[in-house]
């Protein structure tokens, strides 16, 4: 296994990390630091001996979390940040068929499967009524009490996910 970043590497983070009961002080799902945030490699370890963990600082908040490959691009790598995550309830905005058959009506609710950039576009596996479809992020909508929760409180940007 050779990282693909080394100490003192600049790093962005591409999803939310909460406490998985590791990080001492917080709570276990507590967020820690919110993908898009930018940190520095301070070193390489391993976990089970086949994955690769980045001790990643981020200066911003003073925090320093352990950091799977898969999580991280280089700083200065094309982003385009994600408005959902894996698990985000979600509402289509659009008809979605299969096989010339509709299966989800504007309005109908699903689930964020995988957060997918290719080429500069952003995607969603979502899914819906048990099929998953490939969905840009343009064909989805907060369910009504996130959109709300979201404007409630203008402090809690960057707060969670």
């Amino acid at each position: 296994m050779k990282p693909a970043y080394e100490y003192g590497d600049e790093v962005r983070l591409i999803r939310n990390v909460r406490n998985d009961g590791t990080y001492p002080g917080k709570e276990v799902g507590e967020m820690l630091i919110q993908r898009g945030a930018i940190g520095c490699v301070y070193d390489v370890g391993t976990y089970l001996q086949d994955q690769l963990i980045y001790r990643v600082h981020f200066l911003d908040t003073g925090t320093t979390v352990g950091c799977r490959e898969e999580e991280l691009i280089a700083a200065d790598a094309p982003w385009i940040s994600n408005r959902f995550e894996f698990r985000d309830a979600v509402i289509s905005t659009v008809s979605m068929s299969s096989q010339g058959e509709t299966i989800v009506q504007p309005g109908d609710l699903g689930e964020v499967e995988k957060v997918i950039r290719e080429e500069g576009a952003l995607f969603y596996h979502a899914r819906f009524h048990s099929r998953t479809f490939r969905v840009p992020e343009e064909a989805l909508e907060a369910p009504e009490q996130e959109r709300s929760a979201d404007t409630a409180d203008p402090q809690q940007v960057g707060g969670g996910a």
